[in-house]
């Protein structure tokens, strides 16, 4: 799994060197691959990446999705993130757990909460091969509640306390760093202690409904410096997904991949079987192939030109010239895709100030090519961040129909 897609010629020895720059050429299977079962899901968060709301009816079967699982057996891909949507809403979900798990691939998981009730937990407990993280965007319900809806993180920190007590080991807290949660980093971490859980931070991308609010949430470059500084004191206890490496330019370098792995070591397939060249780049531009369409997820890896494309050398463009580009390799790809700015010029929010003079530039934002969110029109841009954006709280047992029992 761990082998460089074009090998040296015969008679050429291997190269060795960085681990990052044998990354750039690309692996023969992905290291994280993630996965979104269905669109459907019982919350509508601000920030949600792939407008999840509604359910796809082009959705793939049960069956096709085993397919894929035995594909990632093969190409002896170690485990999956499955997430959505709200992944535990498809009937079949539990299923195609226990067929990856028996499978020999391993099964992360990410939910809002709604169906980990006692005797989940305690089925999830007693399996060594899935991992659960439980998403969250506040330490407090008030911070939480205001981005993902009224009730979420009573009913998330619920979850929590069912696995805890089902002696579920090293549960994951998932939390997306905004301006108005950077301030509990502190209260994230003791909560995951609460409930002996390991905290993971990751990075709020300008994608999907994320692109209406990112100007009002991003954290500003004084809380990006609080973050780095924090991640820095706390970090080796702290799961980052490495998506904080353009931070590393304000000093050393943070714990990780500085790297954007897109098409090189991660990519992401949807529920109707796309796969994109990255979980937070869901736009037709990075849109590698479908695995029903043209031959199975292997092949679309392997032999894709937008793939090849990634992996071919970067010059890192105007970044390159800059004293910092070996630590931050020029950002994020998505957060500069989806704020208007060119794949080689600086991250929005680079840390030198460089993105933020490319902002005030004439540019031309793109559209989400995705929108599932259940009421089929979103925010416009700049308008204020809705603080309530549920009726009524998220039903303790979540129909598959993600609008049942809703007015």
């Amino acid at each position: 799994m761990t082998s460089v897609l074009e090998p040296p010629a015969p008679g050429t020895p291997p190269k060795v060197g960085r681990l990052v720059d044998q990354f750039e050429l690309g692996l023969d299977a992905p290291i994280c691959l993630t996965w979104e079962l269905t669109y459907a899901c019982n919350l509508s968060c601000v920030h949600c990446l792939s407008s999840s709301g509604r359910r796809d009816p082009r959705e793939l079967s049960t069956e096709q999705c085993k397919a894929i699982i035995d594909e990632l057996q093969r190409m002896q891909v170690f485990y999956v993130n499955i997430g959505g949507g709200e992944p535990t809403v498809r009937a079949d979900f539990w299923e195609l757990v226990d067929y990856a798990t028996s499978h020999q691939v391993g099964v992360k998981f990410s939910t809002n909460g709604v169906r980990i009730d006692k005797k989940v937990a305690e089925r999830l407990a007693a399996s060594d091969y899935v991992d659960v993280q439980i998403s969250l965007d506040g330490a407090t319900a008030e911070v939480n509640d205001a981005v993902r809806g009224p009730g979420s993180f009573a009913m998330a920190t619920r979850a929590l306390e069912n696995l805890s007590e089902a002696g579920f080991q090293d549960a994951k807290i998932s939390v997306v760093v905004t301006r108005e949660n950077v301030s509990q980093l502190d209260e994230f971490k003791a909560l995951a202690d609460k409930y002996g859980a390991t905290l993971r931070i990751t990075r709020l991308r300008p994608s999907g409904r994320g692109a209406d609010v990112w100007d009002d949430l991003h954290p500003t470059q004084e809380q990006q410096r609080e973050l780095y500084d924090w991640l820095v004191a706390n970090g080796e206890g702290v799961l980052t997904g490495d998506s904080f490496f353009h931070l590393s330019a304000y000093g050393d370098a943070l714990p990780g991949l500085n790297l954007c792995g897109a098409g090189r070591v991660v990519c992401l397939i949807d529920p109707i079987g796309d796969v994109y060249a990255c979980p937070f780049a869901i736009h037709e531009q990075f849109l590698a192939g479908n695995v029903v369409a043209d031959g199975g997820f292997q092949r679309v890896w392997q032999h894709s030109e937008l793939f090849r494309d990634l992996r071919s050398p970067q010059t890192g463009g105007a970044c390159s010239k800059c004293d910092h580009y070996d630590s931050c390799r020029g950002g994020c790809m998505a957060a500069k895709f989806f704020t208007g700015l060119p794949m080689d010029g600086p991250d929005p929010e680079c840390v030198q100030g460089y993105g933020a003079s490319a902002l005030e530039a004439e540019r031309t934002v793109p559209k989400s090519s995705q929108d599932h969110s259940r009421t089929g029109q979103r925010r416009t841009p700049r308008a204020p961040v809705p603080l309530t954006l549920l009726t009524r709280p998220p039903a303790k047992i979540c129909d598959e129909n993600p609008l049942a029992g809703m007015q």
